[in-house]
């Protein structure tokens, strides 16, 4: 992957290019005092974070795996393009494997397996490798590591209300770990609530601006912003953004008359000047979501797949869950300007130079 140096990563009022992004990373320039002190506040908010979201959204803490068999279904496909690291094991010579996307479904699948009731729910460790990714820059690399949630619900809960609920539980939590960051002089660069808006209602209001720049032009005015409906088709013909048919209800009709019970967390970033997505979260399909989203996005075929099939014969339960991104939350609270400086990934020479 080679990087342009005049690309812009943030199109609002502010531009930055690369260059000006890797002269933000090399005033950081770091002696062993200050790498240590570094890495154990990325450890704290990792720690903090994760402890302060099983507590308000009761989850149980469990292991997660990097592979998933071919062929069951249990991959995230996301977009739909992004191709997945392929493994081969020795010993299993008549599997296949493939590093995982994320683990949409396997939480699901979990949950099955152990019996879970509504209310109950687990929280994941997970690791990935992305390289399809379209380019690397000061939010995106291949190596992605999140917080992999998910928790049983009931039917009554398949609403707009228990989503936005759970956001603002998904907050709390973000906002503790700020307050516990400050303790120790940290930086406070949350908004004190996030602000809900449907994808439609915001492409009404900005019809002349892209997807992109609809999210930060609307995180600037709020500082957190959770953006509803992500994956259905718009007025406008597009959809906000894609979404893979399996996993989000992105084509139910909401109490609040629009269509999606999922969405995005994004939040200002003073040193990016730029919208930064922190979790992209939704009440999980039924059985007639599914079979609707496969259809609008002509994957019929699978719904024969092992995963799907247990979905649909009333296998797995009703959940809400999500992806919180580690690295991007602690680019957030401790305000850093590159994805690099929270994380170890691959980058260009330019980029790995600056660390």
């Amino acid at each position: 992957m080679v990087f342009n140096d005049s690309r812009d990563y943030a199109k609002n009022d502010h531009t930055i290019s690369l260059n000006d992004e890797l002269r933000l990373m090399t005033r950081r320039t770091m002696t062993k005092t200050t790498y240590i002190k570094h890495q154990l506040q990325i450890q704290q908010v990792k720690t903090t974070f994760s402890q302060q979201l099983c507590q308000h959204l009761q989850l149980v803490p469990v292991q997660a795996p990097i592979l998933s068999e071919t062929g069951t279904g249990i991959q995230d496909d996301l977009a739909g393009h992004e191709q997945a690291v392929s493994v081969s094991v020795k010993a299993i010579p008549d599997k296949r494997f493939e590093v995982v996307h994320s683990l949409a479904k396997w939480k699901r699948h979990t949950l099955a397996r152990y019996g879970f009731e509504p209310g109950e729910g687990i929280l994941t460790d997970m690791r990935a490798l992305r390289p399809d990714e379209d380019s690397l820059s000061a939010k995106h690399s291949v190596y992605v590591d999140q917080w992999d949630w998910e928790k049983v619900i009931d039917e009554t809960q398949r609403s707009v209300a228990f989503l936005k609920q759970t956001v603002r539980q998904i907050y709390a939590a973000l906002l503790a770990t700020e307050a516990s960051l400050a303790e120790q002089g940290g930086r406070t660069p949350l908004a004190e609530q996030v602000y809900f808006i449907d994808s439609e209602a915001l492409a009404q209001q900005f019809p002349e601006l892209s997807p992109k720049q609809r999210e930060r032009k609307i995180t600037r005015q709020h500082g957190s912003v959770f953006i509803m409906g992500i994956g259905g088709q718009l007025k406008e013909g597009q959809p906000h953004d894609v979404r893979a048919p399996d996993y989000d209800d992105w084509s139910t009709l909401s109490e609040e008359g629009f269509t999606g019970l999922n969405g995005d967390l994004l939040v200002w970033h003073d040193g990016l000047k730029d919208a930064l997505e922190l979790s992209s979260m939704g009440i999980r399909v039924d059985s007639t979501a599914l079979l609707q989203q496969l259809e609008l996005s002509c994957q019929q075929h699978r719904a024969e797949l092992p995963w799907h099939q247990a979905l649909l014969t009333g296998q797995l339960p009703l959940t809400i869950g999500g992806g919180i991104g580690q690295s991007r939350v602690v680019m957030q609270l401790l305000q850093l300007d590159h994805i690099a400086q929270a994380q170890c990934g691959v980058w260009p020479e330019k980029v790995k130079h600056a660390l």
